[in-house]
């Protein structure tokens, strides 16, 4: 039994173990065996997505000399939708609902590219701090302004992530837990509704890891 609604977060719920947070990476141990031996559907369709990206992220990248620069956000993206897809499935650990998990993916990456902006493009940061066209007088604001912006993009690129996949899994606990109490007829709709919340939070995993990561490539675009 729940002590409170946010239990279902606590790694401690499950087991007493601190093993709950190698749920990050369960995902690989969910393939199976053919997609690492020979080609597959699942291989294939894998290939596909990566490839997708792989584009996407080359066209805001800009980058041509600097060959295999996407793979690290395909990385980051295939992470994020393995935990984000774990986490629906009962008695997992949802990692990616955690500041902790999301934090840590969203502060290096933003670290990393102010450090390599600021010490190669210093002119280049310096002129990203006042937007082209902005009058005299307002300088000094849009400078402030731009600079609390930059600072606090690794905590929306975590909260962002970590806010919907709380909201969605509350929802869906808190539909569950009134089950016991409602007749025949009800229970069916509830049914029904927690199926559609379902396809919904899949929905929003593929979406939230796939924003996180084409946010992380637009930032690390502009410090070229």
């Amino acid at each position: 039994m729940m002590s409170n609604l946010f239990s279902t977060f606590d790694p401690s719920t499950s087991t007493n173990l601190s093993i709950n947070w190698s749920s990050a990476l369960l995902g690989l141990m969910f393939l199976p065996s053919m997609f690492w031996l020979i080609p597959s559907r699942i291989n294939f369709m894998w290939i596909k997505i990566t490839s997708t990206l792989h584009n996407e992220f080359k066209i805001l990248l800009k980058i041509n000399k600097m060959k295999g620069s996407t793979l690290i956000f395909i990385s980051l993206f295939s992470l994020i939708l393995f935990n984000n897809f774990l986490s629906l499935f009962p008695y997992i650990f949802s990692s990616t609902s955690h500041l902790t998990l999301t934090l840590a993916l969203a502060l290096p990456l933003w670290t990393s590219f102010m450090i390599y902006g600021w010490m190669n493009n210093t002119m280049h940061m310096f002129a990203h701090l006042v937007p082209q066209g902005t009058p005299p007088v307002l300088m000094p604001f849009m400078v402030c302004i731009e600079t609390i912006s930059n600072i606090i993009r690794p905590g929306t690129l975590a909260i962002r992530l970590t806010a919907n996949m709380i909201a969605g899994h509350l929802l869906l606990t808190l539909l569950g837990n009134t089950g016991t109490s409602l007749s025949m007829i009800m229970i069916n709709m509830l049914i029904l509704t927690q199926l559609l919340l379902l396809v919904l939070e899949s929905a929003v995993a593929i979406i939230q890891s796939y924003v996180f990561s084409i946010l992380s490539t637009l930032y690390s675009s502009e410090v070229n």
